[in-house]
């Protein structure tokens, strides 16, 4: 004799069961929603080299040498032709004692530029390297593909917002204090943990608006020790908040200096630190010179157990 079910239980296992289709076909809407968003980082190759593009007067590197349209587009061909899979351009810098530019000198520098380059490349991924809202969504309204914060968020309380409610792939540097003062700082201790530590409150912000295309970056040469700034070369994975992707940007950066004398050899020290970082995990590398780091990468991927 078959079981007979009373008519509730039966209505309340049929609503039951659209109610779980119904909430599934949210999570593909929202799925689908989010793939639509998607950027080339996602496919980017692993490790992927970004070519430095400073767009300034007074960059601690290259200031003054690309601050004009057609030498930052002869500038960005030329990496391009090297092997960057993408370009990171910046009109603000950071260096040591150097007085910041204004929000609209930012814009000025970078813009144009922008502007020029997704004319002339306009398959280019490119990276804007800024820590103001405002110009991070100029940048992205012109076409760039990731926001490359080296505040990570603090010192522009409207970033985080904005970059999470839209979901823009974003760079989150490690950092402490403010422009003016997070050259002042020295970090040490444990400076994993330190580093970790921040990257989970900050992605857990982001992620709280959903899902996020986040790479992280330890902050090599802001505010650390020197014995710090080594350290986070080795054992990326310490500080590596929920397997995001980790950019390593030492290049020609004071810390070779410190350590080796005025004298050393910054491209050759460069490399080295770069092999150490690949050799440790890292994903991207952020560089000046783009021929020796696609020689380094193709090095390391050719070799067996060093990929």
């Amino acid at each position: 004799m078959k079981k007979k079910f009373p008519m509730v239980f039966v209505g309340c296992f049929f609503i039951a069961k659209l109610e779980k289709r119904k909430r599934c076909f949210e999570i593909l809407t929202f799925a689908r929603k989010f793939k639509s968003m998607m950027t080339p980082l996602l496919n980017l190759p692993r490790p992927a080299i970004m070519g430095i593009l400073n767009v300034t007067p007074d960059s601690f590197s290259d200031g003054g040498k690309y601050n004009s349209v057609d030498t930052a587009l002869a500038h960005t061909e030329e990496m391009l032709e090297q092997g960057a899979d993408l370009i990171d351009l910046g009109g603000c810098s950071t260096r040591p004692n150097n007085a910041i530019a204004t929000e609209d000198e930012e814009l000025q520098r970078v813009i144009p530029v922008l502007q020029a380059l997704k004319k002339h490349f306009p398959k280019v991924f490119i990276s804007i390297d800024t820590f103001r809202k405002n110009v991070a969504q100029a940048c992205m309204e012109e076409g760039a593909g990731i926001i490359n914060d080296i505040s990570g968020g603090l010192f522009d309380p409207d970033m985080l917002p904005y970059i999470g409610e839209n979901h823009i792939p974003y760079i989150m540097m490690h950092c402490v204090g403010t422009p003016d003062t997070m050259h002042q700082y020295a970090l040490d201790g444990d400076i994993h943990q330190t580093v970790m530590d921040f990257f989970q409150r900050q992605c857990a912000v982001l992620e709280a608006y959903g899902p996020q295309q986040i790479v992280l970056d330890p902050g090599i040469g802001f505010g650390k020790s020197l014995q710090a700034n080594y350290a986070l070369l080795s054992n990326l994975d310490r500080y590596r908040c929920h397997h995001y992707p980790i950019l390593i940007g030492v290049s020609r950066k004071s810390l070779i200096r410190k350590l080796l004398g005025a004298e050393a050899d910054v491209e050759n020290c460069t490399t080295i630190l770069n092999t150490i970082a690949l050799l440790h995990g890292a994903d991207i590398l952020r560089v000046h010179d783009v021929k020796k780091a696609v020689e380094l990468k193709k090095t390391c991927n050719f070799a067996p157990g060093l990929s």
